[in-house]
């Protein structure tokens, strides 16, 4: 994942996305790029998990994997890695993705404190 894009990268605090998960839409989808192991330590519903050391297997069908038309928020443990996931989907042609702001680490300490940290 070497490809970066000069947009600018829209956020979501994890407020906000505690409300979007409360009232599920079709208009959104929602990925997690964590590790597998991770993912056995604290997860959300709701979310595809696509890790990025997995790259090479999930790219070339991201296309039908998610739809680029709808927003894409994507999670990671603090938000490193979903900002790359985000500026490489919009060099997809993803129009409409948001990275989670201190991932689910933050999202554990201001909305759910039942999510393990770690």
């Amino acid at each position: 994942m070497t490809a970066q894009s000069n947009q600018p990268l829209p956020q979501i605090r994890v407020a906000e996305l505690a409300q979007r998960l409360a009232t599920p839409s079709d208009a959104v989808q929602f990925v997690d790029v964590r590790e597998a192991s991770e993912l056995a330590l604290a997860k959300l519903d709701g979310f595809e998990h696509l890790p990025l050391s997995e790259f090479a297997e999930w790219s070339g069908d991201i296309q039908t994997r998610l739809d680029p038309q709808k927003e894409t928020i994507v999670l990671c443990h603090h938000g490193v890695r979903s900002a790359q996931m985000c500026q490489w989907l919009q060099t997809q042609g993803f129009t409409q993705v948001r990275n989670v702001v201190g991932g689910i680490d933050a999202y554990a300490i201001a909305v759910d404190p039942s999510i393990a940290q770690y």
